[in-house]
């Protein structure tokens, strides 16, 4: 019998839902705290997980819970990325 391998999840923080990993997209703030896109998942920093798509992505930037979750300010250009990320994904 082969051991099948655990898959990592995530919480998308506009969801709540668990997903896996590769569902979602991190935005990681790093200790000089410049915020960017981590599609790799394996920057260093407090990282905060969004699922890819529009919808959450538009959710999240009216209710700044990313601002909440990485204490911090996030820019406009941050967004963008992430949007362009879903649209490519769809």
């Amino acid at each position: 019998m082969v051991q099948k391998r655990k898959v990592p999840l995530r919480k998308c923080i506009v969801t709540n839902e668990m997903k896996p990993k590769k569902e979602l997209i991190r935005v990681v703030r790093n200790k000089d705290g410049e915020v960017f896109v981590d599609p790799t998942g394996k920057k260093n920093g407090r990282g905060a997980y969004l699922t890819i798509d529009l919808d959450v992505i538009n959710q999240a930037e009216q209710s700044g819970v990313l601002n909440r979750q990485l204490q911090t300010e996030i820019e406009d250009a941050i967004y963008e990325e992430l949007k362009q990320l879903a649209n490519k994904k769809q």
